[in-house]
């Protein structure tokens, strides 16, 4: 029998606009396609790796011509719409994306678009939080007066899904924030996953039950999380960590770093990996450092986090379309 080989894409730099025009119709069906697969279904049907080279691919024909962009391009969207299931929560403050770095060229490329944002020279430090990007379900927790009072997915970045009584059964959220001078309002933010331990002994349990084998502990935890019966949710090995907030009325701390230790004195877990980089060299060494470890630990990732550590210069780098210029995502 033959064997169909696949059809080779011509390169960005060799495509006509009516190629052009044509090729992202097709990637923007084909993206959004799947992002309501892996967002609303629980239930991808390609890799992540085949997915970022489709959106890679997709980017590059924008930035090739930019005239094509439009307000509801994949470039311009993060994740998929609430599903319908669940009531919808509209973000204070939206849940964005991050960018993408595959090389560690790409890594050079970020530090240097930030020293020449912040007009810093070669000399000026800057530091880096470093963390493993984990590979679950993203989520905005909302106290009011210390009290959990909303859980929110991402969905599509400006309104999620209300599963406040589903995450009220998981240990490692709070329902009381620890600690005095509290905010008035607090948006943590952080991801729900399933252990690699936990998945496989939740799969063991499906199949004697003749019930749904899921794919990976990612899916698993989206799909344990957005469960209309609390009490299912409650039986599944979920955890959190937390590393991002969303609307706060005052800030305890004025840096990533201190931040992570105020969630940690709060009652949350934090990535007992994450790292203080002050150079490029150790950001490469960090992701190389990770990427050994990977298979050992419990818990999917698919690359590191670095951010900016001062918060002051967070906010004046800002964000471009759906991605902050402060952080990036350098994969695997």
């Amino acid at each position: 029998m033959a064997v169909k080989t696949k059809k080779r894409l011509p390169d960005v730099a060799d495509l006509t606009k009516v190629q052009a025009r044509v090729e992202l119709t097709r990637l923007a069906l084909e993206l959004g396609g799947h992002d309501k697969r892996y967002y609303q279904d629980d239930a991808p049907s390609v890799s992540d790796a085949e997915y970022d080279e489709l959106r890679k691919r997709f980017n590059a024909i924008e930035a090739r011509f930019p005239e094509f962009v439009s307000s509801d391009s994949p470039s311009q969207k993060v994740g998929a719409s609430p599903s319908g299931r669940f009531k919808k929560v509209r973000h204070a403050v939206p849940m964005l994306s991050l960018d993408n770095a595959f090389a560690e060229a790409d890594v050079l490329d970020f530090v240097g678009r930030i020293r020449r944002f912040l007009k810093l020279g070669d000399d000026d430090k800057i530091d880096f939080s470093a963390e493993p990007k984990i590979d679950g379900l993203s989520m905005s927790l909302r106290y009011e007066g210390g009290e959990l009072v909303t859980a929110a997915t991402r969905g599509d970045g400006a309104e999620g899904e209300d599963v406040t009584a589903n995450i009220r059964t998981l240990k490692d959220v709070p329902q009381k924030l620890k600690g005095r001078n509290v905010p008035d309002v607090c948006e943590v933010r952080g991801e729900v996953y399933m252990t690699k331990k936990g998945f496989l002994a939740l799969n063991e349990r499906q199949k004697a039950a003749g019930d749904t084998i899921f794919v990976n502990p990612r899916n698993s935890a989206a799909g344990s999380l957005r469960q209309k019966d609390s009490s299912i949710t409650a039986s599944r090995p979920l955890g959190f960590f937390a590393y991002a907030w969303g609307e706060m009325s005052a800030m305890p701390e004025d840096t990533q770093s201190g931040m992570i230790g105020w969630f940690e004195r709060c009652g949350f877990s934090t990535n007992p990996l994450t790292k203080l980089c002050h150079s490029v060299e150790q950001l490469i060494a960090f992701h190389r450092g990770i990427e050994e470890q990977r298979a050992e630990l419990d818990y999917d990732i698919d690359g590191v986090v670095y951010k900016v550590n001062r918060l002051d210069w967070q906010e004046r780098l800002g964000f471009v379309s759906r991605t902050p210029r402060w952080a990036i995502a350098h994969k695997f």
